[in-house]
């Protein structure tokens, strides 16, 4: 029997691709945002692409905030998630 590979969608692209190769936001009750590589922290999540211009393409069109409904500003986090997304990158090479 074939195990099924589970499939996201990113906010961005709007591309439904396996899991593993998106990156989840999490956004819990108390209004924190973060990173969640290992896709088990509680909370509402969010997937985008592991890509630094998709990341650059969600800050600037704010896709978080509006996936979150979030209030606060979250231009540092967008910076956070292309460092991150950056330092994958560099990783992998």
């Amino acid at each position: 029997m074939v195990k099924k590979t589970p499939l996201r969608k990113c906010i961005i692209t709007n591309e439904r691709l396996p899991k593993q190769d998106l990156l989840r936001i999490t956004y819990s009750k108390d209004g924190t945002i973060a990173i969640d590589p290992g896709g088990k922290l509680p909370g509402r999540g969010a997937y985008i692409t592991k890509s630094v211009d998709v990341a650059k393409k969600a800050k600037k069109r704010n896709s978080l905030g509006t996936a979150f409904n979030a209030k606060n500003d979250l231009s540092t986090f967008y910076d956070d998630v292309i460092t991150y997304l950056e330092n994958e990158v560099n990783n992998a090479n």
